[in-house]
């Protein structure tokens, strides 16, 4: 199956934008309202096998099918994804715990975070809309840089 199949059946726009059929905020099971957030996560560190990093990220996308596109290289990385989370700390707070939580199980290198970006979707929509910003046409799944 293809990476822009695979991204359909999981409910993420064609283009590799937000998930479809979701609202600007929804109400979770205890009444509070949740928002939709772009993450972009940036991690550094030692030079590792190309193969290596490629495989872990697929496997952390296979494992987590809410990530949108990966970027590799053999020293970083960076991972795009929608979060729906009640506010930026939640979605930051996700976000920061992502590669570290996963580095065993997807056999990821031992690199740090060494950036994090968190927008709403109204920002996210306008920095497209201005010509700026991810484009949404960025191709589902992982590639290098």
């Amino acid at each position: 199956m293809g990476a822009g199949r695979d991204h359909m059946e999981r409910g993420e726009s064609a283009d590799g934008g937000e998930p479809e059929g979701t609202a600007a905020t929804a109400v979770e099971g205890n009444g509070e309202v949740s928002r939709l957030w772009h993450i972009t996560l940036s991690v550094s560190g030692a030079e590792a096998p190309l193969a290596e990093v490629r495989r872990g990220l697929e496997q952390l996308a296979n494992d987590h099918p809410f990530l949108l596109t990966s970027r590799y290289a053999d020293d970083h990385a960076e991972i795009r994804y929608w979060e729906e989370a009640r506010d930026l700390h939640d979605a930051a707070a996700v976000a920061l715990r992502l590669w570290g939580e996963h580095r065993s199980t997807a056999r990821l290198p031992p690199w740090e975070i060494v950036g994090l970006e968190v927008i709403d979707r109204e920002t996210y929509h306008q920095r497209v809309a201005e010509g700026y910003g991810p484009l949404p046409a960025t191709p589902v799944g992982v590639h290098p840089f």
